[in-house]
């Protein structure tokens, strides 16, 4: 059984008296106050009221709002039933462990809807069920009345309590039968009920030295609880003075801070009696469980100690009676009254309610938090004042009686400031003033209100012609002051107005900037070209641009000048290179010594950092007129080579063949010479035999990796070293053919003519 809870309680009687005054005071100003009650130990889930019919609100209004129960110092007594927003009891309640001996019994709460932020103000009570028996505080009383005691004589008892309250409470008191006694139940003004022992026939101690009574206690539930009592009767011999105290009434004040032991106060009383008739002993009269556990009585001094802490917040004052008994069974009384002194020992409280760690920084004026501030002192130290720094963009503002609101004053910026660490400061104006500090982090999230912006606002990238393709020709960047997926830059590439297509020539990657060459680009064709803007950095829809301009460089000067130079000839002296021109000329009259096939080797190079180069091979046939079909020298040298027999020793029988058949046509060809005189060597000076065709054929190698191929015939005519191109094709790098009979080509081969 819950037998001493009310102990703890007895200042709940202020507070349901302020509590109500509290509830009047905000119906008078305007907000709306509802009321419901419970019957304590209700089981859990118990319907109490349907929210939305009382506040007159639409269905699924309680959910869309954020509906909130507060209570104070965060105890959930009740909740809002997700499906139905029926108002639902939360656990069980004892009136008794809530309210003590108070009534009625009632919890302030608030019910709070977020969107938009509004309060009602509304109370729970906590209706009384008979739970609880009376209950004396000693299972034996022991009285004693002296035998000349006259009939009529009331002796008080020691009361009973009941926690329950009303009619559940302790209502009278019964006393098993005898032949001296009965009880009569007496009202005292503080609603207590006080049984009293009426002696209705005198004692005789010599007949019956003492008696055995049983007081039962009854409550008035149904069915009743009783509780009950021994009282133990001694028949005393003739003690004919009491004791008498010297102050009826002690008022004593004792700060609620005060440590265990301190002395409270000391009563004294005196008796006129001589031997056991006058010795005194002091005791606690009809004191409850709660004076008991906080003080302490010396039986033989008088002093009155303290036996526990006080808290002026739990109780305010005690009264109490101090018996002084004598020997003879005779006593005196006395009453002891002690006000608790309210000392600053307690700190404001602060109950967050709604609380937003996460706002947009471009958002206008935004609730952060609602919450509730409290103090259980009294007086000063029961005053708050609730601050934050001046120097962040946010403010309290005040709602209800100690309720406050923490607000942004206007839009943030997050690129300016990311996080704020709110400390919410609330002091009470005790002395010494106490404080308690709440700390709200706040974070700024990140909207997409910047355009990203290139490191520079022009770029100059110099390429060197010829390139590679894919080559890296150089990077630009650009950064966003946005956060996440709002700074993730892309990069693209704009076409520029009246210019080369630029897809065509570059591409930028998207995601590192890093810009390619897409073909190998020509100094001599396109210089340069400008894109204003020609780049873009896009995240998320916001745009940054910046201009650069494109220059692929060819020195006219130094790369463009050429020098030519005969690597290797088939017959050293026969053939010469002008070194500017590249003119390739006979050096010295052709005879019938001469091979009818010549291998000629150029080398052609420029003058760049570093230099580059090209090589190329010429193959040119001595033949006798121009009236013979050429062949494609190549085609028939790849032949030849074809032909050629794998074997080392075919190899040498066929060179040992060739030397001596070219040795058997020089001795013919000589005999002929001189035969034909020095006339007809005029006419038709020609190398003897018949060539395949009158071909020179060049394929190229080198650094500069260009192939030419030409088909020239060559007179044996010793009076000319020009030579004649039957058919000329030349393929230049650009990947057009170049017509030899042009009168440019008639100009090179006026220069080729060495009057030989």
């Amino acid at each position: 059984m819950k037998t001493r809870k009310l102990e703890r309680f007895p200042q709940y009687k202020k507070r349901q008296v302020a509590l109500l005054m509290v509830l009047l005071l905000l119906w008078e100003v305007g907000s709306e106050f509802m009321q419901y009650s419970v019957l304590e130990e209700s089981e859990s889930g118990t319907f109490v009221a349907n929210l939305t019919k009382d506040l007159g609100l639409r269905m699924g209004e309680l959910a869309a709002r954020g509906a909130r129960i507060v209570f104070k110092g965060n105890r959930q007594h009740l909740q809002l039933d997700p499906q139905t927003h029926d108002l639902l009891l939360n656990e069980k309640l004892d009136r008794e462990e809530l309210c003590g001996s108070a009534e009625p019994c009632v919890l302030p709460f608030q019910v709070l809807l977020e969107n938009p932020l509004q309060f009602f103000q509304a109370a729970l009570r906590v209706r009384d069920i008979n739970d609880h028996a009376p209950e004396f505080p000693a299972r034996e009383m022991v009285l004693k009345i002296s035998e000349i005691t006259v009939p009529g004589k009331v002796f008080p008892l020691k009361m009973a309590q009941d926690l329950d309250s009303g009619s559940n409470g302790l209502q009278n008191y019964t006393i098993s039968s005898n032949a001296h006694f009965h009880v009569v139940t007496r009202n005292r003004s503080d609603g207590r009920r006080l049984p009293e022992l009426v002696l209705d026939k005198a004692l005789d101690r010599e007949e019956q030295p003492q008696l055995g009574l049983t007081l039962t206690a009854l409550d008035g539930g149904s069915p009743p609880r009783t509780g009950t009592s021994q009282v133990l009767i001694l028949v005393l011999d003739v003690n004919d003075n009491a004791p008498e105290f010297a102050q009826q009434l002690h008022h004593v004040q004792v700060p609620e801070n005060s440590p265990i032991g301190a002395l409270i106060t000391t009563v004294s009383a005196r008796d006129v009696d001589a031997g056991t008739y006058g010795e005194l002993s002091y005791s606690f009269f009809q004191s409850s469980n709660q004076i008991m556990q906080a003080f302490e009585i010396n039986t033989a001094t008088g002093e009155i100690r303290l036996k526990r802490l006080l808290d002026f917040e739990e109780t305010q004052s005690y009264r109490m009676e101090i018996e002084a008994s004598d020997g003879g069974g005779l006593s005196g009384k006395c009453t002891v009254a002690i006000d608790v002194i309210d000392v600053n020992d307690n700190a404001p409280e602060l109950t967050m309610s709604v609380l937003t760690t996460d706002i947009p920084e471009n958002s206008p004026q935004t609730v952060v938090a609602v919450f509730g501030i409290s103090d259980p002192d009294s007086g000063d130290s029961g005053k708050m004042v609730c601050s934050i720094e001046e120097d962040l963009p946010f403010l309290l503002k005040p709602t209800l009686e100690n309720f406050y609101t923490l607000v942004t004053d206007g839009a943030l910026d997050r690129e300016t400031r990311a996080e704020y660490n709110i400390t919410i400061t609330v002091s009470d104006l005790g002395t010494p003033r106490l404080t308690t500090r709440h700390h709200v982090a706040v974070q700024v999230s990140d909207v997409n209100d910047n355009a990203p912006a290139f490191s520079q606002a022009a770029y100059t990238l110099l390429v060197r012609e010829n390139n590679s393709p894919g080559l890296l020709i150089g990077s630009v960047s650009a950064s966003d002051r946005d956060a996440g997926a709002n700074a993730q830059v892309t990069y693209s590439l704009l076409p520029p107005p009246q210019q080369p297509d630029v897809a065509a020539l570059v591409s930028v990657h998207a995601d590192s900037g890093q810009l390619y060459a897409l073909r190998a680009l020509d100094y001599e064709a396109l210089r340069a070209f400008e894109t204003p803007p020609p780049g873009r950095a896009v995240p998320a829809g916001q745009t940054g641009r910046a201009a650069w301009w494109w220059r692929w460089t060819a020195t006219r000067a130094r790369n463009a000048w050429l020098s030519f130079e005969l690597l290797k000839a088939t017959e050293p002296g026969l053939f010469g290179v002008w070194a500017h021109s590249g003119e390739v000329r006979t050096a010295r009259p052709l005879s019938e010594r001469d091979a009818p096939r010549q291998r000629l080797l150029v080398l052609v190079r420029d003058h760049g950092e570093p230099p580059l180069s090209a090589s190329v091979t010429l193959h040119v046939l001595l033949v006798d007129g121009f009236s013979q079909p050429y062949l494609a020298l190549p085609e028939a040298a790849a032949a030849a080579e074809a032909a050629r027999p794998d074997s080392l020793t075919v190899q040498l029988v066929v060179a040992l063949a060739a030397v001596s058949s070219l040795l058997v046509l020089s001795v013919l060809a000589l005999v002929a010479a001189r035969l034909c005189g020095a006339g007809a060597g005029a006419g038709a000076g020609g190398v003897g035999g018949r060539f395949p065709g009158p071909l020179l054929d060049v394929s190229g190698g080198g650094t500069l990796s260009h192939s030419y191929q030409y088909e020239v015939r060559l007179t044996g005519d010793a009076g000319t070293g020009e030579f004649k191109f039957t058919k000329p094709v030349l393929s230049n790098f650009l990947g057009e053919r170049v017509d030899m009979n042009t009168e440019e080509d008639s100009n090179f081969r006026n220069h080729l003519a060495l009057g030989i």
